[in-house]
């Protein structure tokens, strides 16, 4: 049955960007003298393409994207970050910017590529409750340094991400609901701009760049550092339910009902997911479908958080399983992302509701019982502090919806052309109670940067574009989810 038939109301959604075989044939030629030129004029490694060592300095996390550039800078401080970015446009290249490689959406073909990962400096102030982290930093480095002060940051569902990208993209974590995005608790950040100017940025300095770059993504330069606000929490009651692909109408019912009556301390998913036969799952898991159910809270009843998730043990049967007590830097069991590199595809839409017919409309596309080349579908609950705008207003979208919705593919070449259409029946499915816009950190595969300025309101899609023309006409930053006013 071809992916039509299995969803006759399939949207649109681009294809898998795959590097052609001979990817770095057209690459830009760059004098070997002018790459010696950058080598005097940073600390870090570079490399032009053909040297041994590139494929290791830009290899992804995401292995579905493999990345051919005309050279990559292994970057060790700000420095070196302004030196290659001036050097780049002094020869007509773009830049493209990784730290993990968890989030790139296509191949940095032809460009200076800024590895970050190098850059690893973590300062904790206790008595602030700010924390200034660098730009290659994962979030299990600076929750570990938090966690020492009874102090955490606002992560997402996996620690292994680099903080700087999650942050700038608005990042939804399990605490969420109760402290906003994080970027919302962004107080100031270093970036290299296309001129390869160094600026401190907070909302004193540049305001508009301030409120641009904390949900803009890396449309505006390279953020090298930053400093966020860290929140009192030193443990949660959190974890993960998976119950029978039989009960899946039920447990979804059941959670629809649930999930709107808990207070704002608590964070809370769903996901339909498709696990493969792998040796490293728990044998109740392996190779089967369940429904898993992500439940946090971080309110100051540990008794109460046990007592609210109670209702949804009864809603059908439980495979696997463990909520209880978990330490800030145990936070990843909540969802329990891999942290292995592998191929990824993936697309998200906001709700504004979840009804009763949405989820038999979800169950009807994602459900068990349809076979799909899916690994996860999955419904997160907003609302809460992530509804409420920040003291100090940014570009985050999203914020008026109700819940987000996010698909996830296996990104191999065998299904690049199936998994759009997959997606798009999930997604067309449930697009009667859709809200507008997307998380951007969610909108995986895109056209272009026509459907990128979509995720954002108008007016803020507007300033947007308005900024991108005044700091960076040229578009040098043009990989990722990049902005471009003439499109």
């Amino acid at each position: 049955m071809s992916p039509t038939e299995l969803h006759p109301a399939a949207e649109t959604i681009p294809a898998p960007r795959r590097p052609a075989e001979n990817a770095g044939a057209d690459l830009p030629a760059v004098p070997a003298g002018d790459v010696d030129e950058l080598r005097s004029r940073v600390h870090g490694p570079v490399y032009a393409a053909g040297d041994e060592g590139l494929a290791a300095e830009v290899f992804a996390w995401n292995v579905a994207v493999r990345h051919t550039p005309a050279v990559a800078v292994g970057a060790t401080c700000a420095a070196d970050v302004s030196a290659a970015v001036s050097w780049a446009v002094a020869h007509g290249l773009p830049v493209a910017v990784q730290a993990t490689g968890h989030g790139p959406v296509r191949n940095a073909a032809g460009s200076v590529l800024v590895s970050t990962r190098r850059m690893q400096g973590v300062t904790v102030d206790p008595v602030r409750r700010t924390a200034r982290v660098e730009a290659g930093v994962r979030w299990e480095k600076l929750l570990a340094a938090a966690a020492e002060h009874g102090l955490t940051g606002l992560c997402g569902s996996s620690s292994d991400v680099g903080v700087v990208g999650y942050t700038l993209g608005g990042g939804m974590g399990s605490l969420g609901r109760r402290y906003g995005f994080a970027a919302d608790a962004v107080v100031s950040f270093d970036i290299v701009t296309a001129d390869g100017a160094l600026r401190t940025v907070c909302s004193e300095t540049e305001p508009e760049l301030f409120w641009a770059v904390r949900g803009g993504k890396g449309n505006f330069g390279i953020v090298t550092s930053l400093e966020m606000q860290l929140v009192p929490v030193r443990s949660i009651v959190g974890g993960g339910l998976f119950f029978a692909a039989e009960d899946a109408a039920d447990v979804l019912h059941a959670f629809r009902a649930w999930a709107p009556t808990l207070p704002e301390e608590v964070g809370t998913s769903i996901a339909v997911l498709r696990l493969p036969p792998m040796e490293e799952l728990p044998e109740p898991l392996r190779g089967r479908t369940v429904v898993h159910l992500r439940y946090s809270y971080c309110g100051d009843d540990p008794a109460e958080g046990e007592r609210l998730v109670e209702p949804m043990r009864a809603a059908g049967r439980i495979v696997l399983g463990f909520v209880g007590p978990l330490l800030t830097t145990e936070m990843d069991a909540v969802h329990m992302d891999p942290k292995d590199p592998m191929p990824g595809w993936e697309k998200g839409m906001l709700l504004a509701e979840l009804t009763e017919e949405t989820v038999e409309a979800f169950l009807a596309a994602a459900g068990p019982q349809v076979e799909l080349p899916l690994i996860m579908a999955e419904l997160r609950m907003m609302g809460g502090a992530l509804a409420r705008r920040p003291e100090v207003p940014n570009a985050v979208a999203g914020r008026d919806a109700a819940w987000s919705v996010l698909v996830l593919g296996p990104g191999v070449p065998e299904l690049a052309d199936v998994l759009p259409h997959v997606a798009g029946g999930v997604l067309g499915a449930l697009r009667p109670w859709a809200a507008p816009g997307c998380m951007v950190n969610f909108l995986g595969a895109v056209s272009g940067p026509a459907e990128v300025a979509a995720a954002y309101p108008p007016a803020v899609a507007e300033r947007l574009l308005a900024l991108k023309q005044a700091v960076d006409p040229q578009g040098v930053f043009s990989f990722g989810y990049a902005l471009d006013p003439r499109a």
